[in-house]
């Protein structure tokens, strides 16, 4: 994607330090006597190049503001400065003098919204089969694909979902037609030229993982394993035993040297899990079988991030609360299948009464676009069952809640001072049906404005396509 006025992309450079693995126990010996060196391996072989846009000192008052972690200010300023949030408060907030300051009289101010699930790059638009690249369906067990190898920069949706939707960043998964789908990439929604470029510093890798109806139609109707929700079971469990023991390999010979394993792209993946190094997101809508990934889980000590789709989280939403586990729900979407037949719209509302993590997710290239109604959806739907939720509450199933599953909570989600200026201003309360982002800042560099033509991001793809790409 490109902005005329912000030449500079052009000129970024693609760097990065390669994280390497290595061993600190003995070294071996080679015949001849000598100390072999210890076998290592890049974690990160396609490292973030990430470089905020250039922005300018702004404070915004006068709005009312929803900080993403459920606190509310009325009347209140943000004011963000070098990238980053540098306070947050009332209206006796100082703001520096020779700054821009925005008046958001009746506005409202947001974190940038987040979303956890999301396949736009890996899906793009236009949707036709040569750009459907989110599936690796050759097998049950795909842990060696990365969806980041998938995502095209110029997908027309990256644009969309930042200039209707305020989406500042968002997780990229691999799609479900597997037990173990593979890696999923957090990206930081900027116009680039290269993935790299799109890729959140340092954010930690995730893991796709599947449930239910989709492996077991997908590989049934081939009579291959699994055909079955045991079946389903078995695979994962197997597939779990054989990571542990190329794990234990691993810890071996980094305590003790020798020969070292042979390297399994899809287990080094695996074995991140088991570290607590990749987090796990698993696609579950019925409320048994994510207990039994609960269940599996302890078995094989990981821990799962967040369920997916999680149509059924209501009736367990204390087994979740209690394993820290977040739901990425939808608000109201139910009954496609047989496995979200019990989907209900307060599903949210109950997993929050409950106390556990609570997320509104997209998994759709024009949900994405409207994730604050979502939420608005699933909040009313609690308030008629007579939960008394805030809307600030509401607005960290889209900020932090999210931010924290997938990791990234320490520098985004919210409005603290430190924080990345990831920032929405909507023009009315973004619970509103009317609501719409009228600027959007990334890193405190102002990427969207709604009254200025030129700040929409238009991919190459779209330059020279009938009604698109005119900034005049």
């Amino acid at each position: 994607m490109r902005y005329g006025y912000l030449a500079p992309l052009a000129a970024i450079a693609v760097v990065g330090c390669a994280n390497t693995t290595s061993a600190e126990g003995p070294s071996s010996t080679s015949a001849s006597g000598q100390k072999a060196e210890k076998v290592s391996f890049n974690e990160n072989p396609y490292p973030s190049t990430y470089k905020p846009y250039p922005g300018q000192p702004t404070a915004i008052r006068n709005v009312t503001i929803f900080d993403g972690e459920g606190g509310q200010i009325d009347n209140g300023v943000v004011f963000f400065s070098d990238g980053k949030i540098t306070a947050v408060g009332d209206a006796s907030t100082p703001i520096p003098a020779d700054i821009t300051v925005i008046d958001g009289q009746g506005k409202f101010v947001t974190p940038g919204i987040i979303d956890i699930h999301s396949h736009l790059g890996d899906y793009p638009s236009p949707g036709v089969q040569a750009h459907s690249d989110g599936n690796e369906a050759t097998s049950p067990v795909t842990a060696d694909v990365w969806a980041e190898h998938s995502v095209w920069p110029q997908d027309p949706g990256f644009s969309r979902a930042l200039a209707n939707g305020g989406i500042t960043s968002l997780q990229i998964l691999p799609g479900s037609a597997n037990l173990f789908g593979g890696r999923s990439v957090t990206l930081k929604n900027v116009p680039a030229r290269t993935m790299q470029a799109m890729k959140f510093p340092d954010a930690p890798y995730g893991l796709k993982m599947a449930c239910g109806e989709n492996p077991k139609r997908v590989y049934g109707s081939r009579n291959q394993k699994p055909a079955s929700r045991m079946g389903n079971l078995a695979v994962n469990r197997q597939t779990w035993a054989r990571a542990a023991e190329y794990k234990a390999r691993w810890d071996e010979y980094e305590k003790k040297g020798g020969t070292p394993p042979a390297r399994d792209i899809g287990m080094d993946t695996l074995k991140g899990a088991l570290e607590g190094k990749i987090q796990i997101h698993n696609h579950c809508y019925r409320a048994d079988e994510m207990a039994i990934v609960i269940d599996m889980a302890k078995e094989f000590g990981y821990t799962v991030s967040t369920f997916h789709h999680a149509v059924e989280s209501y009736k367990i939403a204390d087994l979740l609360r209690e394993n820290n586990i977040c739901s990425a729900v939808w608000a109201d979407w139910w009954g496609f299948k047989m496995e979200s037949y019990d989907g209900i719209p307060e599903n949210a509302a109950i997993i929050q009464n409950a106390g556990a993590c609570t997320i509104i997710h997209s998994d759709d290239q024009d949900q994405i676009q409207r994730l604050n109604q979502e939420a608005a959806k699933a909040l009313g739907d609690g308030r008629r069952m007579g939960f008394n939720i805030s809307d600030a509450t509401a607005i960290s199933w889209l900020t932090y809640n999210p931010a924290k599953a997938m990791g990234v909570a320490d520098r985004t989600g919210s409005l603290k001072p430190g924080k990345m200026a990831d920032v929405v201003l909507w023009n009315a309360n973004p619970l509103s049906v009317y609501a719409r982002p009228e600027k959007v800042w990334v890193d405190g560099a102002m990427l969207y404005d709604a009254n200025d033509p030129k700040r929409r991001p238009v991919s190459d793809f779209e330059l020279g396509q009938p009604g698109e790409g005119d900034t005049k």
